[in-house]
């Protein structure tokens, strides 16, 4: 039997190589995984044209997966630093990279990673759109933008984000219920930009069911983008997100009456006690489409950390359904990360996600831990360093500050107080020496 998406596959129990694969990782039934995948809950961004990708599944049932932003700018172009961050980001683990360069000739670079990169690759087709054409935003046509959306599921991309659900509509509200930080989204900014400035429709919106045939025959999922999400706490949970959180719920039907698989996206910058709220409201909204949310940062003051408070709002917003976490770095608001940035905001993310997934009893997700458990009771540092999420930055501390001789089995913190040399060597009758 022939298909054209996993969602399709599914649907025709078709147990295709990329279902078995993800079964495998994630220890489930293939059976089970093949339902989930049917009805929407699950998704596996795998385009056709993406031969190196090593797949992987999206969904609230399965582990909680990072997404790493890259991408060059105007002010940082070198797309070989760019490569080095990718190969960073593919060696500490993350699931997916999300190709966001907004400066040059981008389709080489994205045409690199979907022959060489394992990870799933996503893109923002609307930010290529004044590249690609080298015209201002407001001379662009629908079906520029459109055919923008074919050229990168050409290219082998995995997902894409749109911002579908803004509308003329939204202009209104924008200009009505005064956001203390408006859109904060730059591919939703974008759109609102051509919108006011032609006086028509969101393109994304009008001919979604054209780009709906795009994602199909190339099996490109859909990442529902959040152009109204909340860029402070103020805006969070306000008319404008949860209004366009309406109308994704409409599109994520839309598109699996076409096969096509769908992640929805959101906030953003949200307080501590409204993330669980946000969670619920969006798995209810959007029928349990795999749910992908930047942070939500849950304090606006952080400038220089906000890894640190995306990582926060990150496990919570996983723990509460959440399936997909988009990292933060240290330089969110500041700068285009570095390779220590991107470093520092894969470590965060995935703290929180492997917290989230222990959190929701993902089977095995404590095994690690466990691991490194048995390893501390009995002063086994190699091991220690074996269950480190970052081995290298563990072992550098320990060796900067290492131990006395006389007592090397501890650290430098506690020495010949440590409590568990103190334990070990009273269980087995020995003498504890102190001094």
């Amino acid at each position: 039997m022939e298909y054209t998406t996993q969602m399709d596959a599914a649907r025709k129990g078709i147990v295709t190589k990329e279902i078995e694969t993800v079964a495998k990782k994630e220890k489930m039934e293939v059976s089970r995984l093949m339902q989930l995948v049917a009805e929407g809950k699950v998704a596996i961004p795998a385009n056709k044209n993406h031969k190196s990708l090593n797949p992987e599944g999206v969904g609230s049932a399965l582990r909680t997966k990072i997404n790493v932003n890259l991408g060059v700018s105007r002010d940082c172009k070198d797309y070989d630093i760019e490569m080095q961050k990718v190969m960073k980001a593919v060696d500490m683990g993350a699931e997916a990279i999300m190709d966001l360069s907004s400066h040059g000739n981008t389709q080489p670079f994205r045409q690199k990673l979907t022959k060489e990169c394992p990870a799933m690759i996503g893109t923002v087709p609307v930010y290529d759109s004044v590249i690609h054409y080298q015209r201002d935003l407001g001379t662009l046509t629908a079906k520029d933008f459109i055919d923008v959306v074919r050229l990168h599921a050409e290219d082998g991309v995995d997902f894409v984000t749109l911002h579908c659900g803004i509308t003329r509509k939204t202009i209104d509200q924008i200009k009505t219920h005064k956001r203390k930080m408006n859109i904060v989204s730059r591919g939703g900014s974008l759109v609102f930009a051509w919108m006011s400035m032609t006086g028509n429709e969101n393109p994304f919106y009008e001919y979604y069911d054209e780009i709906l045939d795009i994602c199909e025959k190339h099996d490109v999922t859909i990442s529902l983008g959040d152009a109204c999400r909340p860029g402070c706490l103020a805006d969070a949970t306000d008319v404008c997100q949860i209004e366009e959180l309406v109308r994704l719920g409409e599109l994520t039907k839309r598109a699996w009456a076409h096969n096509v698989q769908v992640m929805v996206e959101g906030p953003g910058h949200v307080p501590m006690d409204q993330i669980a709220a946000n969670m619920k409201v969006q798995q209810t909204i959007c029928m349990g489409a795999p749910f992908y949310v930047l942070g939500p940062l849950v304090t606006d003051i952080a400038p220089g950390y906000d890894h640190i408070t995306s990582a926060i709002g990150g496990a919570i917003a996983a723990m509460n359904g959440a399936s997909f976490l988009c990292y933060v770095t240290p330089a969110e608001h500041l700068a285009l990360p570095n390779v220590e940035d991107v470093k520092q905001g894969i470590i965060a993310s995935k703290i929180a996600a492997h917290a989230a997934d222990i959190a929701k009893g993902i089977p095995g997700a404590r095994d690690i831990d466990d691991k490194m458990a048995d390893a501390r009771r009995k002063l086994d540092w190699e091991k220690q360093f074996e269950c480190a999420l970052d081995p290298e930055t563990a072992r550098a501390i320990r060796d900067s500050r290492a131990p006395e001789q006389d007592h090397s089995d501890t650290c430098s913190m506690c020495g010949k107080f440590c409590a568990v040399r103190s334990m070990n060597k009273a269980l087995s009758g020995e003498i504890i020496d102190i001094l």
